[in-house]
């Protein structure tokens, strides 16, 4: 029976993680471990400043307070299962996608990449589309990929980003690979005041969107595919070690 350990980023009480845990059930045993807020685009931080707390929230299910999810992801893996790799590490389902330039600051495909870190197949799962999302729908169709990655397993150094649209399963068009497109957002930083005159800050985006580029993740949803894309841990630019290599000594 397989094991798997679950998080997210959209904490502990979102539909989208009780969704898929119910899905990954069926399958196995579910560690899950969440935080206790939406922590979203807290990208991939461990907390090194200040102790956490634990709290139980059903069997085989904790969240932990103030932690985030490459926190949850250890607590998981060196507390509740003493160490012992799970099969598989999910995150999500998110509310929202992560695509393009968007995953470096997702902590949904952060808690994919803590647990490649520790060495354990991990899979990031987000929903395309923001509006009446039916995540039941999804975590079956999240269920299908969990299936293929046990049966076919992972290349080391490898995690995936999983982006379901938020459509029917008979009118989803199919699983495809794909690479990590490129967003075009507008953002700005708006100056508020609190209640005492004194200026506040909030960083918003104006615009959400990303380039229509046939391949990418962004042009998979959009088109009505699942969009898997691989993705790995070492960032080094190889191309750039070759064009570089002038600045040598």
């Amino acid at each position: 029976m397989p094991v798997f350990l679950l998080t997210n980023d959209d904490g502990y009480f979102s539909e989208g993680i009780k969704a898929l845990r119910e899905e990954l059930r069926s399958l196995g045993r579910v560690i899950t471990v969440a935080p206790d807020r939406n922590l979203s685009g807290v990208g991939h931080s461990l907390t090194f400043t200040r102790p956490l707390r634990i709290r139980r929230v059903d069997e085989d299910f904790w969240t932990v307070i103030g932690g985030t999810p490459a926190d949850c992801v250890h607590f998981g893996y060196y507390l509740f299962l003493d160490g012992r790799k799970p099969d598989l590490v999910c995150s999500g389902i998110n509310e929202g996608p992560n695509l393009g330039e968007d995953i470096t600051y997702s902590g949904t495909v952060s808690g994919a990449m803590e647990g490649r870190i520790l060495g354990i197949p991990s899979v990031a799962f987000s929903a395309f589309g923001r509006e009446e999302v039916d995540f039941s729908q999804m975590a079956r169709i999240a269920k299908e990929v969990v299936l293929k990655v046990l049966e076919v397993g992972m290349p080391e150094d490898t995690y995936l980003n999983v982006n379901i649209p938020n459509l029917p399963r008979e009118e989803i068009r199919g699983f495809m690979l794909t690479r990590q497109g490129k967003r075009a957002y507008k953002e700005r930083v708006l100056k508020l005041s609190d209640p005492s005159g004194r200026p506040l800050y909030w960083i918003t985006a104006e615009e959400f969107g990303w380039h229509l580029e046939e391949g990418t993740d962004y042009w998979a949803v959009y088109n009505g595919y699942v969009s898997i894309t691989p993705l790995q841990l070492d960032l080094t630019n190889y191309r750039a070690l070759r064009l570089l290599d002038a600045l040598t000594l």
